[in-house]
């Protein structure tokens, strides 16, 4: 039996706190990359941090997803803006990477082309998405042209008889 999320926020309860009360509604703490990096160094060069970030890597998630975590978190936190977050990145990667490097632990960057994926998924949805034009291409056209041509004529004296409306001319 599946006990229902009683403590779940309900719809819309985002949209209810005051302007300015969530973090990211603020100016960011730091705004200049270099004051983002003097935020994170200290951080990940902590014993605890690496620890845990040598663990996480161990078990194969890759460097581009927890640095890309750890910026989003640092957005959400009002710690800085999203742009600075992206200029960070690439700096946090790097050290992710050599901290890994400097334990002698294997790691995946993220930055590798996934053959697998390449090779199954992406393949399968072109394949489909191509039969699924040659079908359309070899189906007869749902009207055919004099009907189009029937259609479109009854439509213009429709819109015609239409005219006036509330605004129109009287003749």
């Amino acid at each position: 039996m599946i006990e229902p999320l009683l403590d779940a926020p309900i719809p819309g309860q985002s949209l209810t706190a005051e302007l300015g009360a969530r973090p990211w509604q603020n100016p960011p703490q730091y705004n200049t990359v270099e004051e983002v990096l003097d935020y994170y160094i200290p951080r990940l060069s902590s014993d605890e941090v690496a620890e845990q970030l040598l663990d996480v890597l161990e078990m194969g998630v890759p460097v581009t997803t927890i640095a890309d975590t750890m910026q989003t978190a640092g957005i959400m936190e009002g710690k800085h803006s999203v742009d600075v977050g992206m200029l960070v990145l690439p700096v946090l990667i790097e050290l992710i990477m050599f901290i890994a490097d400097t334990a002698k632990i294997d790691y995946e960057t993220g930055l590798e082309k996934p053959e697998k994926i390449r090779g199954t998924l992406i393949d399968k949805a072109v394949r489909k998405f191509e039969l699924a034009k040659e079908k359309e291409s070899e189906e007869e056209p749902v009207l055919k042209e004099e009907e189009a041509t029937e259609v479109i004529e009854g439509m213009a004296t429709a819109a015609k008889e239409r005219a006036g409306g509330l605004m129109g001319r009287r003749t």
